[in-house]
């Protein structure tokens, strides 16, 4: 049975809740979609507690909207709170998006126009979020398809600035970068450049879809497909330079048998054990070179 880092978790899906109830495979952590246990007393939130019991959970949220001008959805942060309070996820998070506006919800994860104005906008939600939930929110950087004409300031740059303004935290997806860097033309190594790695707690590990159309391709994040090798190559040059942070395999279309996953967890728990393990290598030469030069001088 394979032996996973503290740090490897996949996505928990409904589809999956028999297998890991029963084989309760040897996970540290899962990851759930808020809104699907907002109601205390249904059956998803029972299986949740359940769950808790052997595992640690994330909170991934996705109806937040925190780009949106109107401030955060008064009834939606009440039971996220109560959710968080009953659960003690390890991390809450939502998006760099918004999703809803005039009380019009929309069924996706509409990208920002990046300005000063949605800036302050944009920190001013998290951090009432924040303010209520007593606890830092992790922010996921999205993928996108379109940009607004209007921007002013580079999506990664805009990202740095929401964390150092709200002293959230990061959970930074290598599928979004690396989908989004096709879509609109930048280099991924620019977009990482910018991120300190000390605000990231979290990363995000996914497949795309390419789609194509009569005036190109374009890259869609439908989680539907194994992890890329390009982004498993990102993933291993971060946490080469970085170190370790908490790792998350999500697949949330055509969702495969429970085995699939986990095999791209295994490759993901690899990835991180054998580079770890290369950290610690080099770090005792570097330091058994160190202590000979004193020793010589």
């Amino acid at each position: 049975m394979t032996t996973y880092h503290d740090h490897i978790g996949v996505g928990f899906r409904s589809p999956h809740t028999d297998y890991f109830h029963s084989e309760k495979p040897p996970l540290s952590w899962l990851e759930i979609h808020s809104e699907n246990y907002f109601q205390p007393n249904s059956a998803a939130r029972h299986s949740l507690q359940h769950l808790a019991n052997d595992y640690q959970i994330s909170c991934h949220g996705i109806g937040l909207s925190l780009g949106s001008v109107e401030r955060v959805n008064k009834q939606h942060l009440a039971q996220l709170k109560q959710l968080v309070d009953d659960i003690q996820p390890i991390m809450v998070s939502d998006h760099l998006s918004w999703s809803e506006n005039g009380g019009h919800y929309f069924n996706d994860l509409l990208p920002l126009p990046y300005t000063e104005e949605a800036l302050d906008v944009f920190c001013r939600n998290v951090q009432d979020v924040q303010d209520t939930l007593k606890r830092p929110l992790l922010i996921e950087n999205p993928s996108s398809y379109l940009k607004f004409n209007h921007s002013t300031i580079p999506e990664w740059e805009f990202l740095t600035e929401v964390q150092k303004q709200t002293d959230c935290r990061l959970l930074l997806d290598l599928n979004n970068i690396y989908v989004s860097a096709f879509n609109h033309g930048f280099d991924c190594q620019t977009y990482l450049n910018a991120i300190n790695p000390e605000s990231v707690d979290e990363i995000h590990l996914a497949g795309f879809t390419i789609k194509q159309l009569e005036k190109g391709d374009i890259w869609i994040d439908t989680h539907s497909h194994p992890v890329s090798d390009e982004v498993w190559n990102l993933y291993q040059a971060w946490i080469t330079q970085h170190g370790s942070r908490h790792t998350l395999i999500e697949w949330d279309l055509d969702i495969p048998a429970p085995e699939v996953l986990l095999r791209e967890a295994d490759k993901a728990n690899q990835i991180l054990q054998t580079t770890l393990l290369h950290r610690t290598l080099q770090n005792r030469t570097l330091q058994n070179r160190t202590l000979q030069n004193r020793e010589a001088s």
